[in-house]
């Protein structure tokens, strides 16, 4: 079954702001393979970030944050980013507000 990906807009402004163009290409790359088995792509996530999952990219050095929609065959991208433990910046800390604040449902 292929699904259908849908890049919530502040996942996608992240990806534009990636200056590396090769890491946005490979970021791109991993996005389009959740196409396919998204849920034996990537870790399931515990605590706030519960129900989506986490995919590396990019050399390990970026996370994808995402969840999948069986009902609707649907993947969406709340989030991506670098991982950076203990920083507000972090991609987890982002994707756990964009959650908490009810940007994202």
């Amino acid at each position: 079954m292929i699904y259908r990906i849908v890049i919530e807009p502040a996942a996608l402004k992240s990806l534009a702001a990636i200056g590396d163009r090769r890491a946005q290409e490979k970021i791109r790359e991993r996005i389009d393979a959740l196409a396919q088995a998204p849920e034996l792509q990537g870790k399931p996530l515990r605590g706030e970030l519960a129900g989506y999952r986490s995919l590396r990219a990019a050399g390990q050095r970026y996370r994808v944050i995402y969840r999948v929609e069986n009902m609707k065959v649907l993947v969406v991208i709340i989030a991506l980013g670098l991982r950076r433990e203990g920083d507000k910046k972090d991609v987890y800390a982002l994707a756990a507000k964009l959650v908490r604040l009810r940007f994202i449902s």
